[in-house]
């Protein structure tokens, strides 16, 4: 057996003590590892799910509201009864009541505005300007808006008020729809019930407006405030003034995670509240495991291995990502990070462009120069194109003589001139191949991402714009189809490619 180097004898005793050392420090640096990514997992993932749930769950009845509402405000039978004087209350009632019972709603009603009269399916009252309770009347009236939320919390009702106006667009009256909250105290209990965290709603005054069966807070009932609940002491020094986001607290000796979403359509605060003694209590008993050690060592002698071999795959992925004659992206390379920039266009909503490009008449440089003066001309074009692009553009040698480069939050305009300033420097470079100036011109291609395009859509696209610019004549830009023209596109009727 070959003796061991004293590189070896080092790397293995370094091992060695690691895998010593491992045993004594592996339970309390797990212990703590795992408590943060359970403490990150809970602020970051599930508290936050949660909102997103109950959120979601108000905002899908409010679009329903507003749109019931909506409709209300412009049906044709509404606005034609009030045309004619509001006769025969009986039919507004009828219609009211089938707004209701269609779409499930606590109540539907119209305020009118001309005979000062409120009618809902089961009541028909007048509206007094003196009157406390008919104040959002003449307040809605005169607020200009076309429709506005209101949260009546003594009835945990929401009430969508749609202004009703001619076509003129004089005031007629107020349309609406309201709704009981109950689904959401359902769902406040099964959530509280499934994942053992407490959910109540707060308003802007800080007091607790909405909660499950069992209370808010330590039990606290509706219309408390948080300053005076004793368990939030903490929560109240740190946020005197509510804000959205994901915090921490100590309550009565416990840690408590809470994540705050602020509800802008009833201007309240969702708070979900989560206390962690529950959720470490597995990962305590779990320290001393065996299992635990083991991963944590083996993770070590992974990272001393890493190190030794990152070298190495960084050699291997060069080699597999980028063209060894030019120095630049393969299409694999390419196609690696083309996925990621077009995920992220799509999720930014940003503009996202490609050039396909491909060197004119280039057949003929190898056949004159051989394959020595087509690799010097690749190797100058592509030092060229690099110069002419900027940090953040992905280039790659596509195949052959064809180049790819794709602009991220580049808009087709801006494209097209990148795309010309190519072109251009490419005409008036000098490639000189042992002593001869070879005349290298470019043909190029542009298309811009649409919504529905994938990576291989795009590039097609951009591959049958390359193509018409060729049949167009050569050097010169040819522009997808369905995009505006610009000046510095020359195109040409088809004609074969030769």
């Amino acid at each position: 057996m070959r003796p061991l180097t004293v590189k070896q004898s080092t790397l293995f005793t370094l091992l060695a003590l690691i895998i010593g050392l491992g045993f004594v420090i592996t339970s309390l640096a797990s212990y703590y590892a795992s408590r943060e990514t359970i403490r990150k997992s809970i602020i970051g993932t599930e508290l936050p799910l949660t909102a997103d749930v109950i959120s979601g769950e108000i905002q899908k009845d409010l679009v329903r509201l507003v749109q019931v509402s909506s409709a209300m405000a412009e049906d044709p039978f509404v606005m034609d009864w009030v045309d004619q004087g509001e006769p025969n209350e009986a039919l507004i009632s009828r219609y009211l009541q089938a707004i209701r019972q269609r779409y499930s709603t606590s109540n539907a009603f119209f305020a009118s505005a001309g005979s000062q009269t409120y009618y809902a399916d089961d009541a028909i009252q007048p509206i007094e300007p003196d009157d406390p309770a008919d104040r959002w009347f003449y307040r809605f009236e005169h607020s200009g808006a076309p429709w506005e939320i209101v949260v009546d919390v003594n009835r945990l009702t929401m009430f969508i008020n749609y202004r009703v106006v001619s076509a003129e667009g004089g005031f007629r009256g107020v349309a609406g729809v309201g709704l009981t909250l109950e689904r959401v105290v359902d769902l406040l209990d099964t959530y509280q019930r499934r994942y053992q965290r407490n959910i109540y709603f707060v308003d802007a005054s800080h007091r607790i407006v909405m909660t499950g069966q069992k209370g808010g807070p330590a039990g606290q009932p509706r219309e408390t405030a948080l300053k005076d609940i004793e368990a939030l002491t903490d929560l109240n020094r740190q946020l005197p003034q509510l804000r959205p986001g994901s915090f921490d607290y100590q309550s009565e000796g416990e840690q408590h995670f809470i994540n705050i979403r602020y509800i802008p359509e009833l201007d309240w605060f969702l708070m979900v509240d989560k206390q962690e003694s529950g959720v470490m209590a597995p990962v305590r008993r779990a320290l001393w495991m065996n299992l635990l050690i083991c991963f944590s060592v083996t993770a070590i002698v992974l990272a001393l291995v890493g190190l030794i071999s990152r070298r190495y795959l960084q050699r291997i992925e060069a080699m597999a990502t980028h063209d060894a004659l030019t120095e630049l992206l393969n299409r694999h390379g390419f196609g690696l990070v083309a996925d990621q920039a077009m995920l992220e266009a799509k999720r930014q909503q940003s503009n996202l462009c490609v050039l396909m490009m491909d060197l004119d008449h280039f057949k003929s440089i190898n056949d004159k120069h051989g394959h020595l003066g087509g690799d010097f001309v690749l190797r100058h074009f592509a030092r060229l194109l690099s110069k002419q692009l900027r940090q953040a553009d992905l280039v790659s040698r596509w195949g052959g003589e064809e180049f790819v480069v794709m602009f991220k939050d580049t808009d087709l305009a801006t494209a097209v001139a990148l795309a010309e300033r190519i072109r251009a420097a490419t005409e008036a470079e000098r490639f000189e191949f042992e002593g001869v100036r070879l005349t290298v011109t470019v043909s190029i291609g542009v298309a811009q991402l649409h919504p529905k395009d994938s990576v291989q859509m795009l590039l097609q696209k951009a591959d049958e714009a390359l193509y018409r610019a060729k049949n167009s004549g050569r050097n010169r830009i040819g522009v997808a189809p369905g995009a505006p023209a610009y000046p510095s596109v020359q195109e040409q009727p088809d004609t074969p490619v030769r």
